[in-house]
């Protein structure tokens, strides 16, 4: 093939072919000094056999010289069939490739992990939420009267039912409505204990104790000779003691019949038609 030929040839290949080539070139040449140096190995080991062999290790000698000398020439040659615009269009091409691949997984990872976070803060809203309505039972336990004869004193309990998921809860206390005709109006309550507000990690059962005093005059009697109350309550509830935006708020309200003191039990037995004595309350479904 003429030199003409060859570099027709070697203008159609393309960059990637080019390089290929070049690398081939030099393994190739690696290769052969390679090999020729095993050669002049063996034949120095056979020198001592005769006289021969000294004459034929130099002539392996000098050729390997000037084969390596065409070698190189041919390997500085395929060297050359390539630009440094070439070169540096190759580079380029690659930290492009190399940029976009990190960038591509930069933001797989952002993806991943955001999507991970949401994961977490949903699985962690839903416990929360679990912990504070199905995990806690609020109960009435009782209604007492006050020795002053006209307050009354309402124990409630609060219990978590998993034990080993203990709870904070910040309560203030009960609040308690009358109702007087079709509307309810709050009367006078406060904590038993004279705190305003109470922070309780309940990991079993704990009771609230509220006093108040239902005032009003005009008060419904839905039953005959009762008083119709209602107690809510408005609970933040978190799973940690120094929560952030972990809180959720629960609010629990029960209703009770009451009776006033100093009632004539006769006169309600009566109206009733009730037989022994007329308790001080009734509980009521909440509604």
């Amino acid at each position: 093939m003429s030199k003409t030929e060859n570099e027709a040839l070697i203008a159609n290949l393309s960059e990637s072919d080019k390089d290929e080539l070049v690398l081939r070139l030099w393994r190739d040449l690696q290769n052969e000094r390679a090999h020729v140096k095993a050669l002049e190995q063996r034949l120095a080991q056979l020198d001592g056999a005769g006289p021969a062999a000294s004459p034929l290790l130099r002539k392996l000698q000098a050729a390997s010289v000037g084969g390596n000398r065409g070698t190189a020439s041919a390997a500085a040659g395929g060297r050359r069939l390539g630009s440094w615009r070439n070169v540096f269009g190759s580079t380029f091409l690659f930290v492009v490739a190399g940029a976009g691949a990190i960038a591509f997984a930069v933001d797989y990872a952002i993806g991943k992990y955001q999507s991970y976070r949401m994961d977490q803060s949903r699985l962690a809203a839903l416990q929360l939420q679990h912990a504070a309505y199905e995990g806690l039972f609020v109960e009435l336990v009782k209604v007492d009267y006050e020795p002053d004869e006209k307050s009354y004193r309402v124990t409630m309990r609060m219990t978590n039912s998993e034990p080993d998921r203990p709870v904070f809860v910040m309560q203030t206390p009960w609040r308690v409505f009358e109702q007087s005709g079709l509307s309810w109006k709050e009367v006078p309550a406060r904590s038993a204990t004279g705190e305003t507000v109470s922070v309780v990690k309940l990991s079993g059962s704990h009771l609230y104790e509220t006093v108040f005093e239902p005032n009003l005059k005009d008060y419904a009697e839905l039953i005959p000779g009762y008083m119709h109350i209602r107690f809510e309550s408005s609970s933040l509830i978190s799973q940690r003691s120094d929560p952030e935006d972990d809180i959720i708020e629960r609010t629990d309200r029960y209703y009770v019949y009451l009776k006033p003191h100093g009632a004539d039990d006769e006169a309600i037995r009566k109206r009733m038609n009730y037989k022994g004595d007329p308790p001080v309350y009734m509980p009521m479904p909440p509604h």
